[in-house]
Formats: structure tokens, sequence, C-alpha cells
């Protein structure tokens, strides 16, 4: 089975409360299992707009990827993220090697 994984793409307008989404995210995030592959770090945008902060988070499988999203616990940490950030969220199945048809 594939893994799941959330790569996001910030630009934080507010610390301080971009620090209670942080807070807030920690108890869905360990739920359901994320690990941080990603999280800032030094970057380049070589194509497109870039954001000033980068995160990819990896889950067991895209269905928990879309779970965490979409759980009470999340979507309240969402709420707090949004006033502080602006940003994009993309929540992608990973590949497994298998080609279609296997």
């Amino acid at each position: 089975m594939a893994k799941g994984y959330w790569v996001a793409r910030v630009d934080v307008n507010d610390p301080d409360a971009y620090q209670k989404y942080v807070a807030a995210n920690a108890r869905p995030f360990a739920e359901y299992g994320a690990r941080f592959l990603v999280r800032g770090g030094q970057h380049e945008a070589p194509e497109g707009a870039p954001r000033a902060r980068n995160v990819v988070l990896e889950f067991e499988s895209y269905q928990q990827a879309l779970d965490c999203y979409n759980s009470p616990e999340y979507q309240h940490a969402k709420s707090l993220r949004e006033t502080a950030s602006v940003g994009d969220v993309i929540v992608i199945e990973g590949y497994d090697g298998r080609q279609p048809g296997d």
C-alpha cells in the first residue's frame, strides 16, 4: 500500500498566532501517525513562486493522510493557521513502485 503525504507551502504573517496552530496540530499528527520529512529548512525555488516555509508530512497511507486532514482536531488547528498565514496544502498518494494494472 502506498503511503500518503501532505505537502504544505506557507507564508507566515503572524508568528505568535502561528505557534498556536503548531501546538494544536500536534495531537492530530500524533493520532494519525504523521512523520515530518521536511519542516522548514533551506530551499530554492528554481521554478514557480516560492513560499517562506515548506513542510512534507508522511502517513502510513493516503487514506490516513486524508483522515487526518479532515479530522475535527485538525480542522480546529487549520482555523488557527488560516488567521496567521497564507499557504497551499495538498494531500497526495505516494508512489509504491507498482505499475498500473499490477
